[in-house]
């Protein structure tokens, strides 16, 4: 073989294979199967957000309800409280009566979730505790005035 020219339909170099190529289809398909499969298991998996369902008043403070227990900051600020809960909700507000006085309290969004604040006339002591209830979380917020 002295040279690459067609001498009676014979050369050095194979012709094309006119079957088609199927690997690299094959290679992609279960690329594309293997992403949907992670994509459904990471869904299953992954937890619910926490959210605030409800607000209620009672005589001495305020009950709130999650779908599941939030991380929970809270702290006594020159005489407010302000509870801070890693959730989602709607911002809200309202008014409850503390041994014949007002109490003002209003959830608003943060950039690390959920703030809750509470604040009267006169200095405020809250004490807060959570249970499962029910399917749900219930955080339980006693006031009294210092």
């Amino acid at each position: 073989m002295h040279g690459s020219e067609r001498k009676d339909g014979m050369h050095s170099t194979p012709e094309d294979d006119p079957r088609p190529k199927l690997w690299p289809k094959v290679l992609g398909s279960i690329a594309i199967v293997g992403f949907m499969v992670g994509l459904m298991i990471g869904r299953i998996t992954t937890p619910d957000p926490t959210r605030l369902q409800q607000v209620e008043t009672t005589t001495n403070g305020l009950v709130l309800w999650f779908n599941n227990e939030p991380q929970l900051h809270g702290e006594h600020i020159d005489g407010a409280v302000a509870l801070l809960f890693n959730a989602e909700g709607q911002p809200q507000r309202g008014e409850l009566k503390l041994e014949g006085r007002d109490v003002r309290w209003r959830v608003q969004r943060s950039d690390k979730g959920l703030l809750l604040n509470l604040l009267a006339a006169r200095p405020l002591h809250g004490d807060w505790h959570g249970v499962t209830e029910g399917g749900r979380w219930r955080l339980q917020i006693s006031l009294r005035e210092e």
